[in-house]
């Protein structure tokens, strides 16, 4: 596997690593502070700065759907000391361009797919909905529905039609600022469904109060065994996850990158890491550039055709 062979690497990189760096490093988040993202980059700035022998910043410069922070990494010299964590809101921006504000993808260089999870599509007890095939009936009778979303052109919004295409219908979706506002209604019975990430939800599923309906996934997660997955059944074959991962500026230098590379699988090991990415369902990956660029761009693509099809606005979310 990738990962191991990496993981095996660690000791013969850690002296150059330490060698290639000279002052301190930036991880840029490209969203507010408390996000998903922020969660998953302050846990792995110790483990970086352990590996790198230097400080690791995490700076936060969020607005226009992640645009603004990753345009100031594509501007940063390509020398190792800016790095942008993010997710794949990164695909879906360069799925909706907007004038002024990319392409974003060739400019950047995949350094580490750190995590990934499913989405999870949750409904309030009350909607009448209790399964997967209880949803795709709604849709595919053409009855009134409508699903909240964090944002339209945002990763959930995307994996939303995307799984309505497969199950055979479209509702209507609902945008909120951001995944709290959205449960907040949802517990409400203000929507009648919604998508989030898995570790967003998957405590009022637990105590009730609000029905886990499937995951994204290829099969059932690790973090949530109990909610099924859409493919097993519902959607055979379906598969769409949300991750999070590390890039630098397209031009750095391969040696640097490897060394990036390394350092965040360093990173990712760590206690405290390991701890509270579990704790979010999410599951660690830990694949190189290769990957995750393959990730990056079939993302990117699904995202793009599903906006083009459906004609959807290419505005900030």
């Amino acid at each position: 596997m990738p990962y191991r062979r990496s993981l095996l690497a660690l000791p013969f990189l850690a002296v150059p690593a330490r060698a290639a760096f000279t002052r301190s490093i930036r991880v840029i988040v490209p969203f507010p502070p408390g996000g998903g993202v922020d969660v998953f980059a302050r846990p792995l700035a110790p483990g970086l700065a352990a590996a790198l022998g230097q400080q690791v910043v995490v700076e936060n410069i969020g607005g226009a759907s992640s645009r603004l922070g990753t345009q100031a990494v594509l501007r940063a010299a390509p020398d190792g000391h800016t790095l942008l964590v993010t997710n794949d809101t990164l695909a879906a921006i360069e799925a909706l361009p907007v004038a002024g504000a990319g392409p974003f993808l060739p400019g950047l260089a995949p350094v580490l797919l750190g995590v990934a999870s499913p989405q999870l599509l949750v409904t309030h007890p009350r909607s009448g909905i209790t399964d997967a095939a209880g949803y795709a009936a709604r849709l595919r009778a053409r009855q009134a529905l409508n699903v909240g979303v964090p944002g339209l052109g945002s990763s959930q919004h995307f994996a939303s039609e995307l799984l309505a295409q497969a199950l055979g219908g479209r509702p209507e979706h609902v945008p909120y600022r951001g995944g709290g506002p959205l449960l907040t209604d949802l517990l409400a019975g203000v929507v009648d469904a919604g998508v989030v990430t898995l570790g967003a939800g998957i405590e009022q599923v637990r105590d009730g109060r609000l029905v886990g309906l499937g995951v994204t996934g290829a099969g059932r997660s690790p973090a949530a065994p109990e909610i099924p997955a859409f493919a097993e059944h519902a959607a055979p074959g379906f598969r769409i996850e949300t991750w999070m991962g590390l890039l630098a500026p397209r031009e750095t230098p391969p040696a640097l990158l490897a060394a990036l590379h390394q350092a965040g699988l360093a990173a990712l090991q760590t206690p405290t890491a390991t701890q509270r990415l579990a704790a979010l369902g999410f599951e660690t990956r830990g694949e190189g550039p290769e990957t995750f660029g393959a990730l990056l761009r079939d993302t990117a693509g699904r995202f793009g055709a599903i906006a083009r099809q459906l004609g959807l606005w290419g505005g900030d979310a």
